[in-house]
């Protein structure tokens, strides 16, 4: 102990509190981040594989994009996050900290989250294939026959449905609906084709820019969580259906966007 002679106490004291902020910092974090996610277009591939593949009907290709748009979320089952990584996510604009018991029941394994996010996915690509194929059969497409497979990595849940049904009807139709646009969207599809509302929209939109979609369709539910948060350079368009979705992805493919109706304070 004799080199330590006449240091002060407290220098140990300061020594110690600082290792043990450091090692707090690196535990796992009692909450959730979330930030914007990776976009997929749904007219394109993924892995080599087409996202929406069709057998039993002609298919035709569009100069534009349909990007689905997703949210990364770390701190759920599989997925930790340390208390460091949270506290850079809190001052972080683009991200998002909340409760874990606000986005996954308690107690839920990391095998029950996956397992739950794949069934989401999977029903929201068939609900999205049946209101489609409903939708392009009033467009005048013989549907008959017509069998559809949607393959995309690493993305769950049932978000995406809306842009499925319009990727999967701009395939079945001969028009160029995008007219080369880069077009975004997000919400869930009925079979009776009804927009729902989703989760992270704020986050969405900034990944929608961030990848070059000019265009945002949201549902009219979630205007409430548009309105003062869409960013610099993308214009939000309000739908509540797969016909209002559709029209007006054909008003935007034409350059007659600026008349459709966005999200406004209620």
């Amino acid at each position: 102990m004799e080199p330590y002679r006449g240091l002060n106490p407290k220098y140990f004291t300061g020594t110690v509190a600082v290792l043990l902020s450091v090692l707090v910092m690196c535990l796992p974090s009692a909450y959730a981040v979330e930030g914007p996610g990776p976009t997929a277009d749904v007219l394109g591939e993924t892995g080599g594989k087409p996202i929406i593949a069709v057998t039993g009907a002609d298919t035709h290709t569009d100069k534009g994009k349909l990007l689905l748009v997703t949210v990364n979320a770390s701190g759920v089952p599989g997925y930790p996050v340390t208390n460091a990584q949270t506290l850079v996510a809190w001052i972080d604009p683009h991200q998002t900290v909340m409760p874990q018991e606000a986005v996954v029941p308690v107690g839920q394994t990391a095998e029950e989250y996956k397992k739950k996010s794949s069934k989401e996915m999977s029903s929201s690509q068939d609900t999205a294939t049946a209101a489609a194929l409903a939708y392009a059969k009033k467009l005048g497409v013989d549907t008959d026959g017509v069998t559809v497979t949607m393959h995309v990595d690493d993305i769950g849940g049932p978000s995406a449905g809306m842009m499925y049904a319009l990727g999967l009807i701009d395939k079945l139709t001969a028009d160029d609906e995008t007219g080369g646009k880069t077009i975004a969207g997000t919400g869930t599809m009925s079979k009776n084709g009804k927009v729902g509302a989703i989760g992270g929209i704020r986050l969405k939109m900034i990944g929608a820019k961030r990848d070059g979609a000019t265009w945002f369709l949201a549902p009219e539910s979630n205007c409430g969580e548009v309105v003062g948060h869409v960013p610099a350079g993308l214009r939000d368009v309000k739908v509540s259906t797969l016909d209002e979705a559709y029209r007006a992805l054909v008003a935007i493919g034409k350059g007659e966007g600026d008349s459709l109706a966005h999200c406004t304070a209620d």
